[in-house]
C-alpha cells in the first residue's frame, strides 16, 4: 500500500492602504486552525487520499498596513510550523496580493519564498489570491499553481480554494507538475470600476472558465490589482496555471489585451457622485447610500462623519447609518445620564466632528445604537462593515422601517444588492478616495492608467 501524501494548509491575508493611518496589530487579526481551517476549505481531501495537516491562516479586515514586529513574529511562527510539518508533498496558501509592511516591498512574495526555502523544490506550492491582489516575479518563482477569485464582490472564495486544492491534489498524487506564467498590465483602477457583475468585467471575468478548456492550461486568472497603496507592485496582471508554458503565455497575452482594451469603458457599477449630488437624488422609496471613501472592507479607517453631518443638516428623516467606529463609545455612554456624544474621525481617519443629542439609546454586540431627529446612527466599538442582513437583525433593526440605509461600502455586498433598492455611491474622501487624481503617487510603475496614459503596451511574455 502506498504512503499517503502530506500537505499543509495556512497562510496569511489582509488588504493594506497606504494612505490610511492605522496600522493592523495582532489584534485586527484571526487566526484559524486546525479543523476549522479544513473546513474553511471545504475540500475532499480523503477522496484524493491526501493527509492533510492544517497549520495557521492569519486574516484581517483591511486597513493600514500591517505592523512589521507583528508581521515577522507571526512569519517566524508559521515557519515554524511549517518545519515541523515537513517532510510535505504540497502545501496550500491562501493568500490576498495586497498586503503591505513597512521595509517589505513585497510581503507575500516574502512569505511564499520563506516557505519554498523549507518545503524544498520538489514540493508543490498552491496559492489563491483575491482579484484586488497584485503579483511579483518573486511570487510566480516560487509557486507551482495560483487561483484567484473571479468575482467581485467576492461569492467564489470556495470555488477558487477547491481550485487551488484540486490542482495541488492532483499534482502530488502523480499528475504532470503545472509552471505559472504572468502577464503585468499597467492599469490600476478600483474594484469599484471593475465590478464582475457588470461590463466590461463581466464577460472577461466569464470568459477564463473557458481559457481553463484550451490544451495545456489548467487554470486563467485576471487581477485588477490594488488600487490604494502607492507601491511599485501595485499592477494589474494576467497569472496562468499551465502545463504547456507557449499556450500559458499566449493566454496570458491574450487576456490582458482585452483587458487593456476595454480600460476606459470600466466604470462604476451605480450612480456615483458627491455628497450634494447624492442628497439630491434621495428617492421617496427605500434606497441605499454607499460611503465610499471610508469603507473599512478595502482599507477605509471607517470612523468619518462627512454623511451624517450631510444628512443632519439636510433634515433628511428616516435614515440609518451603519455605521461609525467610534472606539470606547460604550464607556462613555453607559450607567450614566449623558446623551451627548462627539463622533468622527475618532482614528484619525479625519472628516468633521458631529456632536449627536441622543434621544433613545441601547447597547448590543459591541455597538451603540442612538437615535435623533429621524436618524438613527450605530456607533461601533471596532471598525466593521455592515453587509450582511444578520448585521442589522442582530442589533434588532429592521430596515423595512426606515427610508434610507447609509453603509460604508464602494459596490454593495451580495445581501444588500438582494434587496434591489436604488443605490448611489458617494465619492466621498476617506483613505480608499475614489478621486485618484487626489491620490499620492510616488511609488507605482509609471506609466500606469489612469494615472499616466499610454496608447499600448508591451506584454510580458
Amino acid at each position: 500500500m502506498s504512503k499517503r501524501k502530506r500537505i499543509a494548509i495556512g497562510g496569511i491575508s489582509t488588504e493594506c492602504s497606504t494612505y490610511s493611518p492605522l496600522f493592523q496589530t495582532e489584534a485586527d487579526f484571526e487566526q484559524v486552525q486546525g479543523s476549522p481551517l479544513v473546513d474553511l476549505v471545504d475540500f475532499p481531501f480523503e477522496k484524493y487520499e491526501i493527509e492533510v495537516e492544517p497549520l495557521s491562516y492569519y486574516k484581517a479586515i483591511p486597513g493600514g498596513l500591517v505592523e512589521a514586529d507583528f508581521y515577522e513574529k507571526t512569519k517566524c511562527g508559521f515557519m515554524e510550523q511549517i518545519r515541523d510539518a515537513c517532510p510535505l508533498d504540497g502545501v496550500l496558501l491562501l493568500m490576498h496580493g495586497a498586503m503591505y509592511v513597512p521595509g517589505i516591498e513585497d510581503p507575500e512574495g516574502d512569505w511564499i519564498s520563506a516557505v519554498r526555502s523549507l518545503v524544498g523544490e520538489k514540493c508543490i506550492i498552491s496559492v489563491c489570491f483575491d482579484l484586488h491582489g497584485n503579483v511579483t516575479d518573486k511570487i510566480i518563482q516560487n509557486i507551482d499553481v495560483f487561483a484567484a477569485y473571479r468575482t467581485a464582490p467576492h461569492i467564489d472564495e470556495k470555488k477558487t480554494y477547491y481550485r487551488a486544492a484540486k490542482l495541488l491534489v492532483t499534482t502530488v498524487n502523480g499528475g504532470r507538475r503545472p509552471k505559472v506564467v504572468w502577464s503585468p498590465i499597467p492599469v490600476l483602477v478600483s474594484g469599484e470600476m471593475s465590478s464582475t457583475c457588470i461590463e466590461p468585467c463581466k464577460s472577461i471575468y466569464k470568459q477564463l472558465e473557458n481559457f481553463d478548456q484550451r490544451e495545456g492550461i489548467l487554470d486563467a486568472n485576471l487581477l485588477i490589482g490594488y488600487l490604494w497603496a502607492d507601491s511599485e507592485t501595485a499592477i494589474a496582471s494576467t497569472v496562468v496555471t499551465c502545463t504547456d508554458l507557449k499556450a500559458g503565455r499566449e493566454t496570458c497575452a491574450e487576456i490582458a489585451e482585452t483587458y487593456w482594451q476595454k480600460r476606459n469603458e470600466l466604470t462604476f457599477d451605480m450612480q456615483a457622485g458627491d455628497l450634494k449630488e447624492a442628497i439630491a437624488w434621495l428617492p421617496s422609496e427605500f434606497s441605499i447610500l454607499a460611503d465610499s471613501g471610508d469603507n473599512p472592507t478595502a482599507g477605509g479607517v471607517g470612523d468619518r462623519a462627512d454623511v451624517l453631518e450631510a444628512l443632519i443638516d439636510a433634515e433628511i428623516e428616516g435614515v440609518l447609518v451603519a455605521g461609525i467606529a467610534s472606539p470606547g463609545i460604550i464607556n462613555k455612554l453607559q450607567g450614566t445620564n449623558k446623551t451627548a456624544v462627539t463622533v468622527g474621525g475618532e482614528l484619525g481617519g479625519g472628516g468633521p466632528n458631529v456632536i449627536l443629542n441622543a434621544e433613545k439609546i441601547y447597547f448590543k454586540n459591541e455597538c451603540a445604537v442612538l437615535s435623533m431627529n429621524g436618524i438613527t446612527t450605530v456607533l461601533t466599538e471596532k471598525r466593521r462593515p455592515f453587509h450582511k442582513l444578520s448585521d442589522f437583525t442582530e442589533l434588532g433593526i429592521e430596515l423595512k422601517e426606515y427610508r434610507l440605509l447609509v453603509v460604508k461600502s464602494g459596490y454593495l455586498s451580495p445581501e444588500l444588492q438582494s434587496l434591489s433598492a436604488p443605490s448611489f455611491m458617494i465619492l466621498t474622501d476617506g483613505a480608499v478616495c475614489q478621486h485618484f487624481a487626489n491620490l499620492e503617487n510616488k511609488h507605482r510603475q509609471r506609466p500606469m492608467f489612469p494615472f499616466q496614459n499610454s496608447t499600448d503596451f508591451e506584454i510580458n511574455e
